[in-house]
């Protein structure tokens, strides 16, 4: 089945700039041009994956994740002129699974669509497995085939690259992973421009977790992260 990627930006050049790299790696591509636009086809047409613009009418880019978030975790690719590490953190910590800032190198975007479903669909959170493989560590449990994370029984909701950063800890517990390969691994991408992304993922992570944020994810300063369990 083609995998629909949904572009929502008010500006019509911007749509169709996007709308020829990404269709040229093989992607449906739908359109929005509001906020509003956006829930609709959400709801209607399904899409596999959103780029989401911030300054939209109607309904603004951060209000429409918020409502995104309560019904869907596809990846959501924020796209703003907004470069403010304040605004890049916010829309991270709201759940956005990545966050470019305009102007845009269009191959770089559309090399990471393609990294995001393939990671998303074809490798990890989104594509049910026949394996029926489930992670344990401690109270926490992860079922690979349904994608949930439970602690103690208790259904954790998580983002696609919350799911991929479980599946990395929970896989090999204990051992320390570096900034770069949590980003390669999560993200699907080995291009690492920036620490935000780890460090917003990572305490929202936390937070999710438990109410003692260093109760699983423990920092080991100057290397990395690891699964602590006991």
């Amino acid at each position: 089945m083609e995998q629909k990627i949904l572009i929502a930006d008010d500006e019509k050049e911007i749509r169709n700039l996007l709308r020829l790299y990404i269709e040229n790696e093989g992607f449906k591509v739908i359109e929005a041009a509001s906020g509003t636009e956006v829930l609709e086809l959400l709801a209607s047409d399904k899409p596999d994956m959103c780029l989401l613009d911030l300054m939209m009418p109607g309904m603004d880019g951060l209000t429409v994740l918020k409502k995104l978030r309560q019904e869907s975790n596809i990846p959501v690719m924020i796209i703003s002129a907004r470069t403010a590490d304040s605004e890049k953190i916010l829309g991270l910590n709201l759940g956005a699974d990545d966050y470019i800032s305009k102007p845009f190198n269009p191959l770089e975007v559309a090399a990471r669509v393609k990294a995001f479903m393939r990671r998303f669909y074809d490798l990890g959170a989104g594509q049910t497995k026949t394996s029926g493989e489930v992670l344990k560590a401690s109270d926490l449990e992860l079922d690979l085939d349904k994608c949930i994370l439970e602690r103690s029984g208790e259904v954790i909701d998580l983002t696609s690259v919350e799911y991929k950063m479980m599946e990395l800890f929970m896989r090999y517990p204990g051992k320390v992973f570096t900034k770069q390969q949590i980003y390669e691994h999560a993200w699907g991408d080995d291009f690492f421009a920036s620490d935000n992304n780890i460090m917003v993922a990572i305490s929202k992570l936390r937070t999710k977790l438990d109410n003692d944020p260093s109760r699983y994810i423990k920092t080991v300063r100057g290397l990395g992260y690891r699964l602590d369990i006991k």
